[in-house]
């Protein structure tokens, strides 16, 4: 999965007759805008895919709709082993997502190699190339010590494995890597992130709106929310607050809130980074995250809707009740067809792109990065302005400071990818009750090996050099 002539997909392929080679490709600036724009097509296809369900899922946010036909209310076959904690190394229910992470920091990688050679751009066009490519990279690792690594608490110094951080073009059956700690992790995606940021100018090189791509001020944004996971507080706050300083960007307002979200050919405007979905010749989108949460009709519908776990955290007065779509379903109860309420999330319906990143979250980040640095006035600022805008009431007591904030992220930041890695963080035990159907392991008790995926075996067996996660 390592080696770019191999794993790569879009510009980074074998040459055979029929293919434009690589050096051809990457000989003209159009050539390397088609090239760069395919990584950015590729980030949108994994984050729109069910990948973007595992934390909601495995962190108990989620819950499955019955059959269609059947009636029966089941696992997803595609999560099937993973749902229970139980996921296999040697047929691992996210293997693809590994491997395609590698997959485009292989093609990052290739274009920063040859960087030198890109003559036919001028000097901006070129530092913000090299920003955008670098914060790739540092995302693209990110992702993967999210899933294959401890979170960074997990031992005093962060010395347990990180990832294999990548910098160069590997060659097949030369060079065999081997894991970083995840303090080691942390330092690359640092050095990545802080050289894009000294990089970073107005100029874009592709058509399209600016939140599209990165950029200086979501490029921040991650860095925020990778510190926060990293246990960097004074890191988390300043890049949070550099974000929420910025006057192009303002939270949405109680009065809009609700309508922004139903609203599926816009984003909300709250948005930092939101990828735009494929749209096939035929102006149909081709892929969106909204395939996981649709709800068409009483024949036509998604796979997961929000738990009972979930609602049961909302207060009657919370206007964020109103995102959730009630659907009454067919569905087999012991043997019997009944009809039964969902709720399906109007986060995502229609053909959205794929929202990454939305100033609610730089709020929330800011308020835990100053609850954790002692600056509880701070925090309660922070926090208190998205309960404010949700109509719920106040908080002030210290005590319960951290504990309001992670239910705060649980209700606010709902299906959007967060809840398994706050509980890691918080070093919480997973506890799934309303909704879980698993046939073992509905809850997970903290710390435990099964918090992490295994590195999947087609592509460990390629490297010797890999070591696979403990329990698997």
């Amino acid at each position: 999965m390592l080696v770019v002539c191999t794993s790569c997909d879009d510009f980074l392929e074998v040459e055979p007759d029929l293919q434009t080679s690589i050096n051809e490709q990457l000989s003209t600036k159009n050539g390397v805008l088609d090239a760069y724009n395919g990584i950015y097509r590729d980030v949108e296809g994994i984050l729109s895919s069910r990948f973007s369900v595992y934390a909601d899922v495995q962190g108990g946010n989620i819950t499955f709709t019955p059959s269609t036909i059947s009636k029966v209310v089941n696992v997803p076959s595609q999560i099937e082993n993973s749902y229970p904690f139980n996921d296999r190394f040697q047929e691992s229910d996210y293997a693809d997502y590994y491997e395609e992470l590698y997959s485009i920091i292989a093609q990052v990688n290739l274009l920063l190699e040859r960087f030198n050679e890109f003559t036919f751009f001028t000097t901006q066009e070129r530092n913000r190339l090299e920003a955008e490519l670098l914060t790739l990279r540092a995302f693209s690792h990110y992702q993967l010590a999210l899933h294959y690594a401890q979170h960074y608490g997990f031992t005093a110094d962060a010395s347990h494995l990180g990832v294999v951080y990548n910098t160069t073009v590997l060659t097949a059956g030369v060079d065999f890597p081997s894991r970083s700690s995840m303090a080691e992790t942390y330092t690359n995606i640092q050095a990545d992130l802080n050289a894009a940021l000294a990089l970073f100018n107005t100029t874009q090189l592709l058509s399209g709106v600016p939140y599209s791509y990165f950029n200086e001020i979501n490029t921040k944004a991650l860095y925020a929310r990778i510190a926060l996971q990293m246990n960097d507080w004074e890191q988390a706050r300043a890049m949070a607050n550099d974000v929420i300083a910025n006057p192009g960007i303002t939270l949405t307002s109680q009065g809009n809130y609700i309508s922004e979200w139903e609203n599926d050919l816009l984003p909300i405007n709250e948005v930092i980074l939101e990828f735009t979905a494929p749209v096939s010749s035929d102006g149909t989108v081709s892929s969106s995250v909204s395939a996981n949460y649709q709800y068409t009709n009483t024949t036509n519908y998604a796979d997961y809707v929000a738990s009972e776990d979930l609602r049961n955290l909302f207060e009657a007065t919370d206007i964020r009740l109103n995102l959730f779509q009630e659907q009454s379903l067919t569905t087999s109860v012991n043997g019997a067809e009944t009809q039964v309420a969902y709720y399906f999330t109007k986060k995502f319906q229609g053909n959205t792109g794929t929202l990454f990143m939305r100033l609610s979250e730089m709020y929330l980040i800011q308020a835990e990065a100053n609850a954790r640095l002692g600056d509880t006035a701070a925090a309660f600022v922070a926090l208190n302005a998205i309960r404010t805008r949700a109509g719920i009431a106040t908080v002030n007591d210290t005590n319960t400071l951290l504990e309001d904030i992670f239910t705060e992220r649980r209700r606010e930041l709902a299906f959007e990818g967060f809840l398994l890695f706050d509980i890691a963080r918080y070093q919480k035990d997973v506890e799934r009750n309303l909704g879980c159907i698993a046939s073992a392991n509905c809850n997970l008790s903290y710390p435990s090996n099964f918090f992490i995926l295994p590195i999947p075996a087609s592509s460990a067996e390629l490297n010797q050099n890999i070591q696979q996660n403990e329990g698997y």
